[in-house]
């Protein structure tokens, strides 16, 4: 069964080309190493909700927009493995720790699913 790795996050607006390349470059790395789609988006329809909403997730600040994307494995077993190679692979390793990050990675919300539905 497929599985999924998801995640929202804050991004600066002024650093948004700064995380797309980094997205690109990393998404080659996870697809290289077996993932079997990477996706990147931007939030357009997003509102700040009365309880609860993307941007209260992640705490948005004035200046920030919200990323959701998704990593899609053959299984939560393969993702194990992949993932296990792509945090050994020079070019992600190159790229610095959390803080090199175009975001504030401490408002990263992230977690694996099991795919329910695959319409």
């Amino acid at each position: 069964m497929r599985y999924v790795d998801g995640f929202v996050l804050p991004v600066p607006k002024r650093k948004l080309e700064a995380y797309r390349r980094m997205a690109q470059k990393a998404g080659k790395v996870w697809r290289e190493h077996g993932a079997l789609q990477v996706v990147e988006s931007v939030a357009d329809d997003v509102k700040r909700g009365k309880w609860t909403s993307f941007p209260r997730a992640v705490k948005l600040k004035p200046g920030e927009t919200v990323m959701f994307s998704y990593i899609v494995y053959k299984s939560r077993a393969q993702r194990d493995r992949v993932n296990a190679k792509v945090m050994k692979d020079p070019r992600i390793t190159a790229m610095g720790g959390f803080k090199d990050l175009p975001f504030d990675a401490r408002r990263m919300i992230y977690g694996g699913f099991k795919v329910l539905v695959d319409a």
